[in-house]
């Protein structure tokens, strides 16, 4: 099974092509150049670099966000238009759970997070269900405090597994320390994420948990900011 894999949710963005769940070519996004101008030159690279074709792609697995609004449109959009024009399917990853499958451990939980910007980052709680990881409640965007006092009171003890892109968004903060104190360490996660992307996106395939371009949705997490004036915040615990 050939996998392209896309995430341009954030400026640390990255494509992958893999055979199964064998990396064949990876290209990250450094610079400042527009994802407008910079996606289809560096798919075209990555995919002949794997001496294939878009037409041979078996299946398109894309970052669903979060990350910016921009980013995270520019990959589904493009990614759906593919699946439309080669007839292949999609699958859509949540960028917080290929950060959550790096942990490492057999805890029961694990936690990961991205830097959000403004203060916050966008973070989600994960328990561990065999090979698979189960969403606990929902992704959110929250202050690190907030974030980590959620996970506190649903963890009710346990040990969790910490894995993130932007580690220091939590342990340069004061809530963190308890934590630090115990042990409590996270894993750094590269920030070259398409390569696992396409990974999970061959997992899935293989069990048919595939969607077509009308059923893809983005993962904003985070409201516009005309959706915040009008609605408030969305997903943040407390409110």
């Amino acid at each position: 099974m050939i996998v392209l894999a896309i995430d341009t949710c954030e400026a640390r963005g990255s494509v992958a092509v893999l055979e199964d769940d064998a990396i064949l070519h990876a290209l990250a996004h450094t610079g400042a150049e527009e994802y407008s101008s910079w996606l289809l030159p560096a798919v075209d690279l990555a995919v002949n670099s794997a001496r294939s074709t878009l037409e041979q792609v078996d299946v398109f697995a894309v970052g669903s966000g979060p990350g910016s609004f921009t980013g995270v449109r520019i990959g589904l959009t493009t990614v759906k238009a593919w699946s439309e024009v080669f007839q292949k399917p999609i699958v859509a990853v949540s960028r917080l759970e290929a950060v959550a499958a790096h942990a490492e451990g057999e805890t029961r939980y694990v936690g990961s997070f991205i830097d959000a910007q403004r203060g916050q980052i966008f973070g989600a709680l994960y328990e561990r269900a065999g090979s698979r990881l189960r969403l606990i409640e929902q992704e959110m965007v929250a202050s690190p405090e907030v974030f980590l006092d959620w996970v506190d009171q649903r963890v009710a003890g346990h040990e969790v597994a910490w894995a993130s892109t932007d580690p220091d968004a939590v342990t340069n903060q004061p809530a963190w320390r308890g934590k630090s104190a115990k042990g409590e360490e996270i894993q750094p996660v590269p920030c070259i994420l398409a390569p696992l992307i396409g990974k999970m996106g061959f997992q899935r395939a293989s069990l048919g948990e595939v969607q077509d371009a009308l059923s893809v949705d983005a993962n904003y997490v985070r409201r516009s900011y005309i959706e915040v004036f009008q609605k408030g915040p969305a997903n943040v615990p407390g409110t």
